[in-house]
């Protein structure tokens, strides 16, 4: 079990690093970055762990395709405002929000679902600027960083209390703003209406927002016996309505024209002798002379509210108030039009005498009654509050409450409340390691503290059932965040609470090796292992780490695309169906971000190079490639699903915006250097994992790597050691794909030993100052096969993903064994494009790589067409013959490369071709003219 680290412990290492001079931040050109950063991401590392990560602050990335696409991310956080985002936390709370508007989208009352996730994004936000500060050292991230935590501070405190007046400028004097997203209302004494048998509603309203049935006022006792005046009514215009007999005996008035918003508005309602007059700004827009029903008729309402309805699925009233006033007698139109241009104290009518509320409170939470009746009035939420100690989010805790209780999934009502709460906490533990803040670990100890009393509570069966509901029940990656959270605190609580999110029906499943992942949701249950192998770290239990290697393994291969990704339409399909999956909602970018999560922690345990391979692959095509590559200061410009139909052209504004794989693509584009490099937890090794120029950082050796290169460009990198003398072991990650040779010198001369592909390669002495280690690894282009369609296929040049570029929406059908060398490299059919590294021509079509993140129709899988027996360039006139599982005689042929030579390629010519004819696929005839043909053909290496 990892033990908690005290702050005096974290600042000690981060002094400790800071001694070695040769080191520091200034002597390698970086602007110092938080102190405990550095620290706590080597002290922190679980023991369970083989192996560490370094942190952002350690490594450098250098010139290339990385830190372009980082710069674009880069100016995004510096341009965006983030007072859009505090917007609906303030909201929520009731607080100014200094004319912000939200960002919309997910992250908006607007938005898809109501805005029910919304606050997700602010977290993602916060961890993309936690990031950006320790990669860059700019003082511009920290800023912000303590502003949105200043103002989540002040959030969570003012949930903590009763709502209190926001009061603004208003059409007298002072007037009440009751800010959208606040769920806030007026609650008026039982005896407002006082049983009159005429009355005249009359106030000032200037509404923010244009949902219809808002209600500025309404009198009743539930949903049979009210009256009301709403802002609007389904046509967009003001309504008042007194009934004793619900909805369909409704005596109304309607208006003629909308409120216009941000503006004031008087509204005014007569009622006396039958008749009924709606006035507005002084103008009598609607009556009704058959009016039989007056406020005495509906006795005394338990409810009189100004902002709230009693039909509770209705929307609050969003706007201010000024000068509501009750008479107890019908105005008459004179007296409604001096109301205009002067508050009613000053007006011939005087004061309400049933109430009189002129809003002119500047703190507090109640409102005076000026009518002489002492009718005080309170300010309330509509969901009750305070909020419990410790709560923080964009909207109430009823969602949470909800889900306790909820069988089935309904993101209209309850949108995955603990999955947001995991991005907010993410946030706020990702600006404490990068700024030092307190301010945010006692928000996300609280966030903490609150989760652990409301689910301790909870029943084991109800928390099953919880987490088991798509959508609603989601929770992201909240247990690996509450286990790095007790690293630090050591709060059992902590503890306890991570594994409060058990989810025994599928850690069992998995830890039996039972795949259960058909129809399940990909990105709800991805990130879920990454916090299951977190807490096997806290706990030692076996199960999660178990659990979560063979559900790695149910993923990849069985359910993984060629660019890495994973999920169609967001869910998971049966094992081993990938061409049967293709669609234009496949492979959302989130799965991609999580896997590599996930990877790299397996690997942090077990270091099989297979989690490297797959972090290679996913990150240099899909996670690359979901990046567009222009600025944008209001959008990240990030997919959500890359399609791989034919012609897919990849949306980088998806859906409504703030969706989540927009926020993990801020995350992933601000720490592509998080996994280059690795350290044996005993100092003993360094891990080259990718080959991305980059300078490391070994305060622990007092050394420095500089990895220079232009990979993928390159076909290989060069590593230049500084500082002082240090042993160790370089570990030098050999790709799967590596087939074509991978070699290693230092210093000039070459080093001794076999590299195999899919594999590390060593290199162990004492490294010194000047040190080089020049590393070549030749890339071959081959296709990889769908495993339930063979002859649907992708391509890859080394690790790169090639696409081709073609606005057809048909599988191209692409032969490539043509021009196939002795190595069974297919580079040959491919013709470079003068000036365009990584660009090839086929067959007249243009093949870049996945990565480009442009908004070209492309095709990344084709239909392998080889319709006849061509061997170096030569046709031999016979069709190609297939069995019945699609394989082909060439595709036998060439799945015995490498060839040694144009005698060994014969050689299995004849012997394939000798099978096919025992078989009866092919004549004796045309096999004999294709051996002909093979031996007479002339092969490239």
């Amino acid at each position: 079990m990892a033990r908690p680290l005290s702050r005096r412990s974290l600042l000690q290492a981060a002094t400790l690093a800071a001694a070695v001079p040769a080191l520091s931040h200034t002597a390698t050109g970086r602007a110092a970055a938080a102190p405990a950063a550095a620290a706590l991401a080597a002290a922190a590392a679980p023991s369970a762990w083989t192996v560490r990560p370094f942190g952002l602050e350690e490594v450098a990335l250098g010139r290339g395709v990385f830190a372009d696409k980082r710069q674009l991310m880069l100016d995004h956080a510096r341009g965006y405002d983030v007072n859009r985002l505090l917007q609906v936390f303030r909201a929520n709370a009731g607080l100014a929000t200094g004319g912000a508007v939200a960002p919309g989208g997910w992250e908006g009352l607007d938005g898809e679902a109501n805005g029910n996730l919304r606050g997700h994004y602010t977290g993602h936000f916060l961890t993309m600027l936690a990031q950006a500060y320790r990669s860059t050292g700019e003082g511009m991230f920290a800023d912000r960083i303590g502003t949105m935590v200043g103002a989540l501070t002040e959030v969570r405190a003012t949930l903590r209390r009763d709502p209190a007046v926001l009061s603004i400028p208003g059409k007298f004097g002072t007037a009440a703003d009751q800010v959208r997203g606040s769920y806030q209302y007026v609650d008026l004494p039982a005896a407002v209406l006082g049983e009159a048998p005429a009355i005249t509603l009359s106030v000032w309203v200037r509404p923010t927002h244009d949902a219809n049935w808002a209600r500025v006022l309404d009198f009743g006792d539930d949903t049979n016996r009210y009256l009301y005046l709403a802002a609007r009514n389904q046509a967009g215009v003001p309504r008042f309505a007194i009934t004793t007999s619900g909805a369909g005996g409704e005596q109304a008035i309607d208006g003629t024209a909308p409120l216009p918003l941000n503006r004031w508005s008087h509204l005014a309602v007569t009622l006396a002798d039958g008749t009924g007059t709606l006035y507005v700004n002084g103008t009598a827009v609607g009556r009704n002379t058959a009016i039989t029903l007056t406020p005495s008729a509906l006795g005394t309402p338990k409810n009189n509210w100004l902002g709230r309805s009693n039909y509770s699925a209705d929307p609050v009233f969003a706007g201010a108030y000024e000068e509501f006033n009750v008479f107890s007698r019908a105005l008459t139109a004179t007296e409604i039009t001096e109301l205009q241009s002067r508050p009613a104290v000053d007006a011939s009518t005087g004061r309400g005498d049933l109430a009189s509320y002129a809003f002119g409170e500047t703190s507090g939470g109640t409102f005076a009654d000026a009518s002489g009746r002492g009718l005080t009035a309170t300010l309330r939420r509509t969901w009750g509050g305070p909020s419990h100690p410790g709560f923080l989010a964009a909207y109430p805790e009823t969602q949470f409450i909800d889900l306790e209780s909820r069988t089935t999934s309904d993101y209209t009502k309850v949108w995955a409340p603990y999955y947001t709460a995991h991005k907010i906490l993410r946030g706020l533990l990702d600006a404490y390691t990068a700024t030092d803040d307190d301010r945010a670990l006692d928000l996300a100890s609280g966030m903490c503290d609150w989760m652990h009393s409301r689910l301790s509570r909870l029943p084991e069966s109800t928390l099953q059932r919880m987490w088991g509901i798509f959508s609603s029940g989601e929770f992201g990656g909240i247990v690996e965040a509450i286990c790095d959270l007790h690293t630090i605190t050591g709060k059992a609580e902590h503890l306890a609470l991570a594994k409060l999110f058990d989810l025994d029906r599928l850690i069992d499943a998995c830890a039996a090796d039972t795949d259960i992942l058909d129809g399940l949701h990909a990105n709800q249950h991805i990130p879920i292992f990454t916090g299951y192998v977190r807490l096997y770290d806290e706990t030692g239990e076996e199960r999660y780490l178990t659990s979560a290697k063979n559900f790695w393994n149910m993923v990849v291969p069985h359910r993984m695309y060629g660019i890495g990704g994973t999920s169609t339409q967001e869910f998971w399909k049966a094992r081993d169906v990938i061409a049967g999956t293709i669609s234009a909602t496949t492979a959302e970018t989130c799965c991609a971000y999580n896997m590599l999560k996930l990877s790299r922690t397996l690997f942090f345990h077990e270091q099989d190079p297979k989690y490297m391979d797959y972090y290679e692959r996913a990150l240099y095509n899909q996670v690359l490639g979901s990046k567009q590559d222009r600025p944008d200061a209001e959008k990240p410009l990030v997919t959500y699903f890359i399609g791989l139909t034919p012609g897919h052209v990849r949306d980088y504004t998806p859906k409504q915006g703030t969706t989540c794989c927009e926020g993990t693509g801020m995350e992933s584009a601000t720490k592509y250097q998080d996994s280059v490099y690795f350290a044996k937890s005993d100092g003993s090794a360094l891990y080259v994992n990718l080959y991305s120029p980059s300078t490391l950082t070994w305060a622990e050796k007092g050394v420095t790597v500089t990895q220079t290169t232009r990979f993928p460009e390159e076909q290989g990198s060069t590593l230049t050691f500084g500082g002082g003398r240090a042993s160790f072991t370089l570990r030098l990650r050999v790709p799967s794909w590596a087939t074509g040779g991978f070699r290693v010198t230092v210093n000039g001369r070459a080093v001794s030993g076999t590299p195999k592909p899919g594999s590390y390669f060593d290199v162990s002495r004492t490294w010194r100052a000047g040190d080089t280690v020049r590393i070549s690894m030749p890339f071959r282009t081959r296709v990889e096969k769908a495993l339930d369609d063979p002859s649907l296929q992708t391509l890859f040049h080394g690790p790169v993903n090639l696409v081709a570029r073609d606005a057809a929406t048909e599988w191209l059908k692409v032969g490539l064994y043509g021009d196939a060398g002795l190595s069974g490299d297919l580079a040959h059919s491919l013709t470079p494009v003068p000036g365009k590294p990584l660009h090839f021509t086929l067959d007249g079509r243009e093949w870049t790589p996945f990565s480009e993140g442009t908004e070209d129709p492309t095709h990344a899988y084709f239909r392998r067409s080889e319709p006849k027996l061509v061997f170096g360039g030569r046709d031999s006139g016979v069709a190609n013959p297939a069995k019945a599982d699609g394989t082909t005689l060439l595709d036998e042929v060439w799945a015995g490369a490498p060839f040694r030579n144009k005698g060994a390629l014969v050689a299995r010519v004849r012997s394939t071709v000798d099978a096919w004819v025992a078989a009866g696929l092919l004549s004796r005839t045309d096999g004999d003219r294709v051996v002909s043909t093979a031996g007479a053909a002339s092969y490239r290496p």
